[in-house]
């Protein structure tokens, strides 16, 4: 990788690289990002308040938007904060190989997600009436389909990993149903997707395996269309090229099954270390939208959201930004923001108005589906497996952290078999 910027006096006040060296920077990656991203939230609050500089891989330096206030400002003022990753700095000016694990996060593609105005409405309108379109052909069924058959490769043993052996699986299957790929695909997308989220230096090499096994379906969906996403987004109004169907096949793949992957395994730890919302569930006293909703403030399925563009010169948070400015969302820090939550122990039932959608114009297009899965997911298991516990203490229950993310690592149970 090319030399990072230099810190001479010339560096305007606030911006990341005139707060000094690499060794001055938090990094967002490596050892102590993995064990204690809450910690590194509170302490860049503590010392920089709700904007504060940070490093991602490769030492790439951008600031983490750690306020609910300031997430949301970013989030409704496209116009300040674009989604276009063209503009950005460090990448314009040879700091950000394309090698880098960063691009298949913050690189530029033609999807809705990289663009703003009528650029990104017309190519989010083929997404949202395919997705809609997607959920009205009986998703739940497919989700009862595939979590009745995960269940029955362990019911008989009387007890199972459920990250490793349902929730880390199961949204990929239901979506090779929804995309007309072969369910022997799942388990390779699912597991390419996670090496994405993860970063690494394996993190291009995963999204180029997506990427190949994408184009071949579109090769056949074009021969052989089907009721399915992608023959939907292949003949839809808006006229998408090969480039935009296949990198919307990418985009709904990835987002849509580690969101809703590291959803289902929060939810369900949440059930399962607190046997009163366990109860209300089995007796149908206690809905698990409430759970969900709980889930997505305290521990939403992505922590960081990447990436916003500063597209001037502009003030957030008590720092000065600089046009090409990378921002990285941090949507956990902004739900348990002080400012707006200074007891987080109090209810939030009824409350939407968490960041996990992200929000804006770039909100989040497949909150139905994620919801359908996580709600028939944690009913067909329920109801599958009497006398369902926890198989450790709840204390013993780890995650692991990568820039984006914080993942379950496990979760033990035991039932009657």
């Amino acid at each position: 990788m090319t030399d990072q910027p230099s810190n001479g006096s010339d560096a305007p006040r606030g911006c990341p690289v005139a707060h000094g060296g690499g060794d001055d920077f938090t990094r967002l990656y490596g050892p102590e990002a993995a064990s204690d991203p809450h910690g590194i939230y509170a302490r860049l609050r503590k010392e920089h308040g709700p904007v504060a500089p940070v490093l991602l891989e490769g030492d790439i330096p951008a600031w983490l938007v750690l306020g609910y206030r300031e997430n949301r400002r970013v989030l409704d003022n496209p116009r300040q904060f674009s989604r276009d990753a063209r503009i950005w700095r460090d990448w314009k000016e040879g700091r950000v190989e394309s090698t880098s694990p960063l691009i298949p996060m913050l690189g530029w593609r033609p999807d809705c997600v990289s663009q703003d105005g009528e650029p990104h409405r017309r190519l989010r309108g083929a997404v949202t009436d395919n997705l809609q379109a997607v959920t009205g052909r009986g998703i739940r069924r497919h989700v009862t389909h595939f979590a009745n058959k995960q269940i029955d490769a362990f019911a008989g043993t009387g007890s199972a990993d459920l990250v490793a052996e349902y929730a880390e699986y199961l949204p990929m299957l239901v979506l090779t149903r929804i995309y007309g790929l072969p369910e022997g695909e799942g388990r390779r997308l699912a597991e390419s997707s996670a090496q994405v989220l993860k970063g690494g230096e394996d993190a291009v090499l995963h999204n180029d395996r997506i990427m190949q096994i994408l184009g071949e379906l579109t090769e056949r969906k074009r021969l052989e269309p089907g009721s399915d996403f992608t023959t939907g987004l292949l003949e839809h109004h808006a006229g998408l090229d090969d480039d935009e169907v296949l990198s919307h096949l990418r985009l709904v793949l990835i987002t849509a099954h580690i969101t809703t992957s590291n959803l289902l395994a929060r939810v369900l730890q949440l059930v399962l270390t607190d046997t009163t919302r366990l109860a209300g569930l089995v007796s149908g006293q206690l809905n698990i939208s409430a759970v969900v909703e709980e889930v997505m403030w305290n521990t939403p399925p992505l922590a960081v959201l990447p990436g916003r563009f500063a597209a001037a010169d502009l003030e957030l948070g008590g720092h000065q930004l600089q046009e090409g400015d990378l921002l990285v969302l941090g949507l956990t820090a902004g739900n348990v923001d002080p400012e707006v939550r200074p007891d987080v122990g109090i209810s939030v039932h009824g409350n939407q108005s968490h960041l996990a959608f992200s929000g804006g114009p770039h909100e989040c297009p497949g909150q139905n589906i994620g919801q359908a899965i996580i709600e028939t997911a944690v009913d067909v298991l329920l109801h599958r497996l009497p006398g369902l516990r926890l198989a450790v203490a709840p204390e013993e229950l780890t995650s692991t952290a990568s820039t984006w993310e914080a993942r379950l690592d496990r979760l033990p149970v035991e039932f009657t078999a």
